[in-house]
């Protein structure tokens, strides 16, 4: 963590909190040691419903292609051929022709970091993933308007909402996702110590069937929400 970090933590989060996470990070140093917060959410918020000037849609293949081709927007070429290939959508908020913002959706058991675990859940869900505002958008709350967008879609489809997870001290990303209506319903710890893996679910997962699977030979990572507004 950069100086600026730290002081951003302490300035947003207060001292209780950094330094949680600056311990979770120094175990991390020696062992694996994660706790992901399980979330969902099933209501849109009204308050994040309008784009405005802004473009709210699913991204067909050939603008996933274009987009990838810009470093910027976080979304490799080969993430998005490996993601297509599962049936993920990408749904996002455009500028004009300049992506701002974009999450991932899936229906299917996904893999997660580390790149060992698949995650499992209720098919009556989508889990939600991947979640990316740009650089020059921070700040306007897009990539909740796109959550709310894409909620809306899915709902209209006759799933339930959207579950995912987001890591314990990510204070920022938590916030967010609260935020826009998004609340708790479980923990999973992942440990990895002497080179075995493990994952524990809390029973709050079992209702979701959201759980992690030790599974070696499977598609490549995935990567959790992670929102920067």
């Amino acid at each position: 963590m950069t100086r600026s970090d730290l002081s951003r933590n302490l300035n947003n989060f207060g001292l209780t909190k950094t330094c949680q996470d600056l311990a979770l990070r120094a175990l991390n140093r020696a062992v694996l040691f994660k706790v992901l917060k399980a979330i969902e959410i099933r209501r849109p918020d009204p308050n994040f419903s309008d784009p405005g000037n802004y473009r709210a849609l699913f991204l067909d293949r050939s603008m996933l292609y274009r987009f990838s081709a810009d470093p910027e927007n976080e979304l490799s070429e080969e993430f998005v051929e490996d993601a297509l290939a599962k049936g993920d959508e990408c749904f996002a908020v455009l500028d004009g022709d300049a992506l701002a913002a974009y999450g991932w959706y899936s229906n299917t058991p996904t893999a997660i970091d580390p790149s060992e675990l698949t995650l499992h859940f209720d098919q009556q869900f989508i889990y939600q993933y991947k979640g990316f505002t740009h650089a020059r958008y921070r700040g306007r709350r897009l990539y909740a308007i796109g959550i709310t967008g894409a909620l809306q879609e899915y709902l209209a489809r006759g799933y339930t909402g959207f579950l995912s997870y987001v890591e314990w001290n990510n204070f920022a990303s938590l916030r967010s996702s609260y935020r826009m209506g998004f609340v708790d319903f479980g923990a999973i710890v992942v440990t990895r110590v002497f080179g075995r893996l493990r994952a524990h679910s809390s029973p709050g997962c079992t209702r979701y069937g959201f759980y992690l699977e030790h599974a070696p030979q499977r598609p490549r990572a995935r990567t959790a929400v992670n929102i920067t507004q």
